[in-house]
């Protein structure tokens, strides 16, 4: 009886564990990491984009290439240098308002297995 238990336990952890760190179906790389950071952190590598590459775009060899174009070379920077949320890109920078908090990652618009391209809630930070 005990044994079944232990074995029950461990099934169950073990699905938690792949709900954190696995991407869900149809998230964008950037919701994934988002949340992934969010739930885990960071570990000054690229650790959750691999793992969205490594589990829904294997094709996509230069990610950690385009990732580091944008100033993303762990992935936290990919939100510090690289992307923000869409909807905070509408704000006025000339506003004296704070801008509202973030209550974490947005929902995902989707993206198609394979693609490593961000959902629309997401857009590049353009640097003058």
């Amino acid at each position: 009886m005990t044994d079944a238990i232990v074995i029950e336990l461990e099934e169950h952890l073990r699905r938690r564990a792949r709900a954190l760190v696995d991407p869900r179906e149809e998230e964008c790389l950037l919701c994934f990491v988002a949340r992934a950071l969010k739930e885990l952190g960071c570990d000054n590598t690229l650790r959750w984009a691999s793992r969205y590459r490594d589990l829904r775009a294997p094709r996509a060899t230069a990610l950690e290439r385009r990732l580091g174009d944008v100033g993303g070379f762990c992935d936290c920077e990919i939100f510090l240098n690289g992307f923000m949320l869409a909807s905070r890109a509408c704000l006025d920078p000339w506003s004296e308002e704070e801008p509202p908090e973030d209550s974490g990652p947005p929902t995902c618009l989707g993206a198609r297995r394979g693609s490593t391209k961000p959902c629309a809630s997401w857009t590049r930070l353009r640097r003058w």
